[in-house]
């Protein structure tokens, strides 16, 4: 059974709260027509602070695309590595026991991506699989979550570790004037997160079943229009709509497994925007307590784009979890518009590096004539 394990959080340490954003919305668009509506917008999110990785007055200023890539590349390199550690202390493991890494980022560019330079200096195996994903935005973090969930049934014992860094701030466009990017600037922060998707033992939400589902005809709803000015976000209003046509896509991958949507004892929902939690409960018919981990996030982080989903379990963890048994859901929403969906009940069965038999430890073991293996497949 493969479990996810608490996640790791970090943000950084530059604030920009709700009152900053709409005084400088107000400096910056004094004469924009539709200001009022933007504003009333912005408030109407309820983000009352995020944390940015520059100082306000340099993340307005826009140096070009390259600089920004450059910036993004040296954040992510001093900043992932220490979540990447907390995140294995949490599933009691070592990097020696990983067999594959996923990375999700939609707010910079690498290539080699950057699970290449974490196995080559936080001391992962070189057969460590890579997987990043760079293009399913805000539905990464459940995206992430469901490939470890596909790895670890495919490897029964591997391990898998998932990092979400996004640094939303660096793809401020301060020549996009329309409604929906001015409430993007008082919408978005940076976090990076990290968690363990473990193939045996562990405590979290042992994974059960997962899916994908894209509402037709939505592609151009949520996008990045890539210029060279690097990524300008595209935001459609009718975006806060799909949680009528997602719900039951909710509704039909839990029937599926044979549990009811609307009964739960927990749910990991990205927290896209308060229109996206109020509906989603409307449809689920799920009272709006049981999105308070999404809205904890939504609240003092902003959205954290494929961070939200992690962070929402960090804060299930935090809040002292649920009885074992519990059932559960995680759903991260993004283009497409895309759902990425896993459904799980809380373990707490607990671990201990001396007794588990993890995929890392094995293929780190087997040799052919004094070669390792050319495959580098876990061995049962």
């Amino acid at each position: 059974m493969a479990t996810l394990c608490k996640p790791a959080v970090s943000v950084p340490p530059y604030v920009i709260t709700m009152e900053d954003t709409l005084a400088l919305a107000r400096s910056l668009h004094a004469d924009h027509p539709q200001l009022p509506l933007a504003l009333r917008l912005i408030q109407n999110t309820g983000v009352a602070k995020r944390h940015i990785v520059q100082p306000i007055e340099d993340t307005l200023r826009h140096p070009g695309f390259e600089d920004r890539n450059m910036l993004y590349e040296a954040e992510a390199k001093a900043r992932v590595p220490e979540v990447i550690e907390r995140a294995l202390d949490h599933a009691e493991l070592r990097p020696a026991d990983i067999d594959m890494i996923v990375y999700v980022s939609c707010t910079g560019f690498m290539m080699p991506s950057l699970t290449a330079w974490l196995i080559n200096t936080m001391g992962f195996p070189g057969h460590t699989r890579q997987l990043p994903i760079a293009q399913l935005g805000c539905a990464a973090g459940g995206a992430a979550i469901n490939r470890a969930h596909d790895f670890c049934r495919s490897y029964p014992g591997a391990n898998v570790l998932v990092v979400a860094c996004e640094f939303c701030s660096l793809c401020y466009q301060p020549t996009d004037l329309g409604v929906g990017s001015l409430l993007s600037n008082g919408l978005f922060g940076d976090a990076v997160a990290a968690a363990v998707v473990r193939g045996a033992g562990g405590t979290g939400i042992a994974l059960e079943r997962n899916g994908s589902h894209l509402v037709p005809d939505t592609t151009d709803w949520i996008a990045y229009s890539v210029r060279a000015t690097g990524f300008h976000f595209l935001l459609d209003k009718r975006v806060p709509t799909t949680m009528e046509p997602l719900a039951p896509a909710l509704r039909t991958m839990a029937d599926q497994h044979g549990w009811d949507a609307t009964g739960l004892d927990f749910y990991i929902i990205h927290a896209g925007g308060p229109r996206i939690l109020d509906d989603l409960s409307h449809f689920l018919e799920v009272p709006p307590e049981a999105f308070r981990f999404s809205r904890g996030t939504l609240t003092e982080y902003g959205n954290i784009a494929s961070a939200v989903v992690l962070d929402a379990v960090r804060r299930l963890f935090d809040e002292g979890g649920v009885a074992d048994g519990s059932r559960g859901i995680i759903a991260g929403f993004g283009p497409g518009i895309t759902a990425e969906m896993a459904l799980g009940r809380w373990t707490t069965t607990g671990s201990s590096l001396d007794t588990a038999m993890t995929g890392g430890q094995l293929v780190g073991s087997l040799e052919r004539d004094g070669e390792p293996s050319p495959v580098g497949e876990p061995v049962r």
